[in-house]
């Protein structure tokens, strides 16, 4: 009979800084979403989602990854910054109270969030370009 190879169980700091990184990306979301109903431009929660960008941009990204991150960020980043000074979401306003004014401070934070990990994660992508190989 054959013996099954198993496969090891990963270190217990790569496992800690995975953790860290699950705890950085879904405290970032939470906190654009939240940050975004409730207070436009605050610099407390830029710096904070900034950190937190950093975290996930270095944790969290493996290569697989690069091209879908890069995408959403585009995405992010072009739908926060369409319309001038209302936003994408603007319109919504023409309804009755802020909802497009919440969505697009929303959208404008997740952007914030992830341009970081978005930029970590451009800068891999050219490492690897560059770097010698077959």
């Amino acid at each position: 009979m054959a013996e099954t190879a198993k496969k090891p169980n990963p270190p217990g700091s790569k496992r800690m800084f995975g953790y860290i990184g699950l705890l950085a990306f879904l405290g970032g979301i939470i906190l654009a979403i939240v940050g975004g109903a409730v207070s436009a431009d605050n610099g407390g929660i830029v710096l904070a989602l900034v950190i937190m960008g950093i975290l996930v941009g270095v944790l969290n990204v493996t290569a697989k990854e690069v091209l879908p991150l890069l995408i959403a960020a585009i995405a992010l980043i072009v739908v926060g910054g369409v319309g001038g000074g209302e936003g994408g979401f603007g319109p919504l306003d023409d309804l009755g109270g802020e909802a497009g004014t919440k969505i697009n401070q929303m959208v404008a934070y997740l952007a914030t969030f992830m341009a970081p990990a978005a930029v970590i994660s451009a800068f891999r992508a050219v490492l690897a370009l560059a770097r010698p190989g077959d």
